[in-house]
């Protein structure tokens, strides 16, 4: 078969590149230039994408022995991910990025382009595992990388290749310094790719610039504070809201609500961040095809926690296919725009990836006691 592995210039892809060629397959390897214009050097263990990355991906290639390129991608992912990003931001929501890039980068953009030349599959170093077409959760629970691929459509999985799933991060450097791969203690990337700074805020700033609004108080209304943008904030935010006195209580204030159209944060206690449903769009079953009947599940709502016991029911929001998830328990900062990733639920098979929808909107559990 016919590979292309896309070589980050980390350990993980390098393994992940070594591990298709033992399986006989025909290899090749690609780097993903994202920048228009890369940094010569990483900074520490933020950031990827830079020209060291690059020159660390061509050397394992070399001891890997395979063809390796370098392809330009960087218009199309200014585009599809940066740019989206920094909209979703000024529109009130919280993005993750990383989901954006596996969607339309690396397993669309970069696989059909695979595809077109002639490869079977993609191959990448991601940390999740494949069992006959249904994605499964890593074995390493601390590198799970199963819930920023659940944007993948079943034939997009039917092409991927997730060789380092199987095996905890610890002995995959292990692996890499036996193979003399130079990458094998290569400090993982942390943060966003391309905000290496993890200034996230300022880089926000200098995209989408001053749009000022009031920071009011959830229970009355008032005005506590003013703010540069909405762009600063995302649910459950704690730290750096601008507010001088404490609450009446003495209990922490939290983000609550982000109403971009009229620049209004809203702050409030723990208990306003319980979430009890869910509806999200852009729905995607992984098997390809949608459950005729409502389906228990666990949903998780952040890369990493945010899990509760669900019911999730397919639906149509808007004319899209969507997904209205009720919540067994109440789950908290949970914002608009992130995944709700649907697991299987029992114990033998909660590995499994059921499928994906984006946040558009929720319920709180005190307005549901309200309705009730």
């Amino acid at each position: 078969m016919r590979v292309l592995a896309a070589m980050s210039g980390g350990v993980d892809s390098a393994v992940a590149a070594a591990r298709a060629v033992d399986a006989g397959h025909d290899v090749v390897g690609v780097h993903l230039a994202l920048s228009s214009a890369p940094g010569a050097l990483r900074t520490g263990s933020r950031g990827c994408c830079s020209r060291e990355d690059a020159d660390d991906a061509r050397r394992a290639a070399d001891v890997l022995g395979i063809p390796f390129y370098v392809w330009d991608f960087a218009d199309r992912f200014k585009e599809d991910v940066i740019d989206d990003f920094v909209a979703a931001y000024a529109a009130g929501e919280t993005p993750n990025p990383c989901l954006s890039c596996n969607e339309k980068i690396k397993f669309s953009a970069l696989a059909e382009k695979a595809m077109a030349l002639g490869f079977d599959a993609l191959a990448t170093g991601h940390y999740a595992r494949l069992d006959d077409g249904e994605l499964r959760r890593a074995v390493d629970d601390d590198k799970d990388q199963s819930y920023v691929l659940a944007v993948l459509t079943a034939e997009q999985l039917s092409r991927a290749l997730f060789p380092v799933g199987d095996t905890p991060k610890e002995q995959i450097r292990a692996e890499a310094a036996e193979r003399g791969l130079s990458v094998a203690n290569k400090p993982d990337s942390h943060d966003i790719c391309f905000i290496p700074t993890g200034d996230t805020r300022a880089f926000l700033g200098a995209k989408i610039g001053i749009r000022p609004g009031a920071v009011v108080d959830a229970d009355s209304g008032a005005k506590l504070a003013d703010h540069d943008g909405v762009h600063g904030f995302t649910i459950g935010q704690r730290k750096g809201l601008g507010i001088e006195a404490p609450a009446a209580d003495g209990k922490p204030r939290y983000v609550t609500g982000i109403d971009a159209e009229s620049a209004t944060v809203t702050v409030g206690s723990v208990e306003h961040l319980q979430v009890s449903s869910i509806v999200a769009t852009h729905a995607i079953w992984t098997s390809g095809q949608a459950p005729d009947a409502p389906v228990d599940c666990i949903v998780q709502v952040r890369a990493h926690g945010g899990l509760a016991p669900a019911t999730a029911t397919p639906t149509v929001v808007d004319g899209e296919a969507g997904i209205e998830i009720t919540l067994h328990r109440p789950l908290t900062g949970v914002a608009k725009g992130q995944a709700a990733v649907l697991y299987a639920p029992d114990a033998a098979a909660g590995d499994l990836v059921l499928g994906s929808g984006r946040i558009t909107a929720t319920v709180s559990t005190p307005e549901v006691a309200l309705a009730r």
